[in-house]
C-alpha cells in the first residue's frame, strides 16, 4: 500500500505539470487508454479474458467514478496548489461510509458525522476567506473528487474479491474508464493546443515522455492497491495508509513548487487531515481504550 500511495503521489505531481499543455478532456482520456493499453498488453502476453459477468458490475462503476474523479481533480490543479487538491482528494475514505449508507443501508457512525462537518469547515477555511460563507468552485471540484474517489475504493474493494488478476482488472476498468470520458471529448472539441500536441508528436516529444511516466506510475499504483485489497480482511484495513499520500505530496510541493499558504489555509488543511484520520482510527482508538479498562477492572 505504501508502493501505491508514493506511485500515487507522483502522479498527481505530474498531472500538475501536464494540466497546462493539454485540455482536461484529453488530459483525462489518455490518462485511462495509456495505462489500459500496457495492462492489456501484460494480460494478452499471457492470456487475455473478458472480465466475468459476476465482476461487470463493479468495473462499470469503478470506471464510472474513475472517470469523474480525474475530471473533477485535474479541473482543481488547474487552480489550485497540488497539496490543496490532493487534500481534496484524499478526503475519499471519509465518504466511504456515506456511500456504504446511501447503497447498503449501513448506518454512519458518530465520528463519521463529525468529521464530515470537520471537512467543511476545513474546505471553507481553505478558500482563504473566512469573512463570510464563500466556497471556490475549484474547492466544489476538489471535494467531488473525493467523493468519485470513495466510489472507486468501495468497488475496487468488492472487485479485488473476484479471481481477476490486477492487471487485467484495472486494465479493463481504464479500457471503460476512456470510453466514458470520449462524449466528453466530441461536445468538447479538440482545441488547439491539443491538435498541435496529437499532430506535431516529435516537437511535443517532452510531454509524451511525461505523459508514458505518468501511465507507468498509474499501473504500478493501481496494481500495488488491488494486490493491498486483495489480502486486506477489510477496507478499513488499509484505508488509513491512503494518507501517507499526503506525506508524499507535501515533499513534491516543497521541492518542485514555491507555493505558500496563509494561515487559514493550514489550518484548513489540517483539520480536514485529522478529520480524515480521526474516522479512520477514532473507533479502534475508543474500542482499544473500553478494552484496556475492562481488563484493569
Amino acid at each position: 500500500m505504501l508502493t501505491s500511495t508514493f506511485s500515487l503521489s507522483l502522479t498527481g505531481l505530474f498531472a500538475k505539470q501536464l494540466t497546462g499543455t493539454m485540455s482536461v478532456g484529453l488530459l483525462s482520456f489518455l490518462r485511462f487508454l495509456i495505462p489500459a493499453v500496457l495492462l492489456l498488453a501484460i494480460v494478452w502476453a499471457s492470456k487475455l479474458t473478458l472480465p466475468p459477468r459476476s465482476l461487470l458490475k463493479p468495473i462499470i462503476i469503478r470506471a464510472l467514478c474513475i472517470a469523474g474523479c480525474q475530471i473533477c481533480f485535474l479541473i482543481s490543479l488547474e487552480t489550485l496548489s497540488l497539496v490543496e487538491s490532493v487534500v481534496l482528494f484524499a478526503t475519499g475514505p471519509l465518504f466511504i461510509p456515506v456511500l456504504e449508507k446511501l447503497f447498503f443501508k449501513v448506518d454512519i457512525q458518530a465520528e463519521t458525522k463529525f468529521g464530515l462537518a470537520a471537512t467543511f469547515i476545513g474546505v471553507m477555511l481553505l478558500a482563504g476567506d473566512v469573512s463570510g460563507i464563500q466556497v471556490k468552485p475549484e474547492l466544489l471540484w476538489g471535494l467531488a473528487a473525493g467523493m468519485l474517489n470513495a466510489g472507486s475504493q468501495v468497488s475496487l474493494f468488492r472487485a479485488s474479491k473476484g479471481d481477476m488478476k490486477p492487471a487485467a482488472l484495472n486494465g479493463w476498468t481504464f479500457l471503460f474508464a476512456a470510453l466514458s470520458i470520449l462524449p466528453l471529448l466530441s461536445v468538447q472539441g479538440i482545441s488547439e493546443l491539443d491538435w498541435l500536441f496529437l499532430t506535431q508528436p516529435v516537437e511535443q516529444a517532452w510531454i509524451w515522455v511525461w505523459l508514458v511516466v505518468f501511465s507507468v506510475l498509474i499501473v504500478f499504483n493501481q496494481i500495488f492497491r488491488s494486490m493491498a485489497y486483495k489480502l486486506a480482511e477489510s477496507n478499513s484495513q488499509v484505508a488509513p495508509l491512503i494518507f501517507t499520500n499526503l506525506l508524499f505530496t507535501a515533499v513534491w510541493q516543497m521541492l518542485f513548487f514555491d507555493e505558500s499558504f496563509s494561515n487559514y489555509q493550514v489550518m484548513g488543511i489540517a483539520l480536514i487531515i485529522t478529520a480524515s484520520l480521526m474516522n479512520s482510527f477514532a473507533a479502534k482508538l475508543i474500542k482499544l481504550v473500553f478494552h484496556s479498562k475492562a481488563q484493569s477492572i
